[in-house]
């Protein structure tokens, strides 16, 4: 995968880093978390700037969003909790676990949106319930950017200055998305938890 970014890089310069970042939204196999390190470092072996390659890999991750984004708004809450009424006994879901979680994302998708684009794996995800809870766009996009922006610039930065051991940087990434989805995994089994035991509505009103 290096060497086809790498390769993405010298041939389209700040182009392919656009096309990555848009694409790494999209396509959460492709990761950030090596994109951008080996961008910054794409800085000091060619003729890309810190400034131009975080400008591009932002607007990159902030097209990804808005696709997702609408994506998430094509999805019919209506028809959602349809399909939660005839198929959610699968997955223990009910309509009112819909109703909450559309509610908590009305209270708190500020921040969600915000912290999110910080998160592996999560940064990409968090337009689709974005679109799908009618976000405002004005809102949407100035916290994707702001999020993103600093995201892209602490690892183009890094990566800039870690030169030839980039892939030290990418070692550590991986330390901080296993902790990441290991948190997010207890967190959702806790929601879920206490949603089962009955004390769910104090998560939500």
């Amino acid at each position: 995968m290096e060497e086809w970014i790498i390769w993405m890089m010298e041939q389209f310069g700040y182009l392919g880093v656009y096309a990555l970042m848009a694409i790494e939204n999209l396509f959460p196999p492709i990761p950030s978390e090596v994109v951008l390190p080996l961008s910054g470092f794409m800085t000091v072996r060619t003729d890309l700037t810190i400034t131009g390659v975080i400008i591009y890999a932002t607007s990159g991750s902030l097209t990804g969003s808005l696709l997702l984004y609408g994506i998430g708004m094509s999805i019919n809450r209506e028809k959602l909790e349809e399909w939660v009424e005839r198929h959610g006994k699968f997955l223990r879901l009910t309509k009112a676990d819909v109703n909450k979680a559309f509610y908590w994302f009305e209270t708190y998708g500020y921040w969600a949106v915000f912290f999110c684009r910080m998160l592996p794996l999560v940064r990409s995800f968090i337009s689709i319930p974005a679109g799908m809870a009618r976000f405002s766009i004005v809102p949407f996009l100035f916290l994707t950017f702001s999020g993103s922006l600093i995201w892209n610039t602490a690892l183009i930065y890094t990566g800039a200055l870690l030169g030839d051991s980039w892939r030290d940087i990418v070692h550590y990434m991986k330390v901080y998305s296993i902790w990441t989805y290991a948190i997010i995994i207890v967190v959702a089994f806790f929601t879920i938890w206490l949603m089962r035991k009955g004390k769910g509505v104090r998560l939500w009103r």
